[in-house]
């Protein structure tokens, strides 16, 4: 099977482009804006801007794909607002030039998206929920999962929630190495308490992806952590783990922050069809603190 994956500089796609390599019946193309930032192995780069039609036509002649794994994505909510059409080319433009070339020869589209589809009044959502996005970010990938259902492949989305882990050459920090790295620099830190999430760990993201890719997964799927945190949950969990002082964390309400994009206050999801489905089963935030702690220590020293 050719698969291709887009944003493979990204943390998942990183650690979705390793999993890929060390299995067997693959044969994998990797595509991403600018060099490749990640080390040789058994597949294939090709370099894109996907939101250049042309250019994306092009990939999809190249890679000639059977399964897209579509991770590419402008992500930063803030920005989002304010850039909206920058916003609006990479997450709704690139998503519908790579369906319709992929449409052309058929196939199926993985999409990753995301728990900001929803308004976060109640959060613990279901795959049937109705979104309802409170931010340009969340409106831009709910267009995008509308057209991957109406494009006539065959098509998965897969949505997660607050990803954290530790990648090659990271661009951006994310929840985990900022908290641990401001903690370790003896640098206070506020973080909210009512902002409610499942983290997900990427390790378990990439998991979960290629669950759906292997067992050939059709339709929507909720894949996180199955632990209700908040930011703040989290940040006195790492400075417990590495012994940093608790003091330096000021829990403060959402408010306290001037941000463009609103954020839902509630996500988080509710992870049953992804176990009975795919037998997805991610690990607790706990158990990958412990597997992570030599990547950070590592990476920050």
């Amino acid at each position: 099977m050719r698969i291709l994956l887009t944003g493979a500089n990204g943390l998942f796609g990183q650690h979705l482009l390793t999993l890929l390599t060390y299995r067997q019946g693959y044969e994998v193309f990797a595509t991403g804006k600018g060099e490749n930032r990640n080390p040789s192995g058994q597949y294939t780069y090709l370099p894109c801007d996907l939101t250049n039609q042309a250019e994306a036509k092009k990939l999809i002649a190249s890679a000639r794909p059977d399964y897209l794994i579509h991770a590419a994505a402008k992500t930063q909510v803030d920005d989002c607002e304010t850039n909206r059409k920058l916003c609006w080319d990479s997450n709704v433009g690139a998503t519908r030039y790579l369906l319709n070339e992929m449409s052309k020869s058929g196939g199926h589209f993985q999409y990753i998206s995301t728990d900001f589809v929803f308004d976060g009044e109640r959060g613990n959502y279901i795959e049937t929920d109705e979104p309802a996005p409170v931010n340009y970010y969340g409106e831009s990938k709910l267009e995008a999962e509308k057209l991957v259902q109406a494009s006539g492949l065959g098509w998965s989305i897969t949505r997660t929630v607050l990803v954290y882990g530790v990648g090659r050459d990271m661009s951006r920090s994310n929840i985990i190495t900022w908290i641990y790295k401001s903690l370790k620099n003896k640098q206070p830190i506020k973080v909210v308490t009512d902002q409610i999430r499942t983290p997900t760990n990427v390790n378990d993201l990439a998991e979960g992806s290629f669950l759906i890719l292997q067992k050939e997964a059709k339709g929507i799927f909720h894949i996180s952590g199955d632990e209700i945190m908040s930011p703040y949950d989290l940040a006195i969990k790492i400075a417990d783990y590495f012994d940093f002082d608790r003091n330096l964390i000021t829990p403060v309400d959402a408010s306290t922050f001037s941000q463009a994009g609103r954020r839902p206050q509630k996500t988080g999801f509710i992870i049953n069809k992804a176990r009975q489905v795919l037998g997805y089963n991610p690990k607790s935030f706990d158990e990958h603190l412990s597997m992570l702690e030599s990547r950070l220590l590592g990476f920050y020293e």
